[in-house]
């Protein structure tokens, strides 16, 4: 992905959004789950990190509007992968629920 050439939000198609295929792709992420598959407490502390520095790289170049509407879509972002999160969990709980 390049400043020229930005990786679309959206399918082109479908018009869901590509956010977790792209980030699936990241090294940061395939690096945290390739020994193992699970995620330990370092590697989400170091992605925390790199989410607040690249936090801290754009919250300064945008305008007081555009401001507003990047920190709303972070907002819905999260609380989409939250409620994902959740939902999923859910699923798993409910199709292993009195198995033990």
């Amino acid at each position: 992905m390049t400043a020229s050439q930005p990786s679309s939000w959206f399918d082109e198609h479908s018009q869901a959004p590509l956010l977790a295929e792209q980030a699936r792709k990241l090294s940061s992420f395939l690096g945290a789950i390739s020994d193992d598959g699970q995620v330990d407490i370092a590697e989400l502390e170091a992605q925390e990190k790199r989410v607040v520095a690249l936090m801290k790289q754009v919250e300064p170049l945008l305008s007081p509007e555009i401001h507003a509407k990047v920190t709303e879509l972070l907002y819905e972002v999260t609380a989409f992968d939250m409620m994902n999160t959740l939902y999923r969990a859910g699923k798993v709980d409910s199709r292993t629920h009195g198995r033990r």
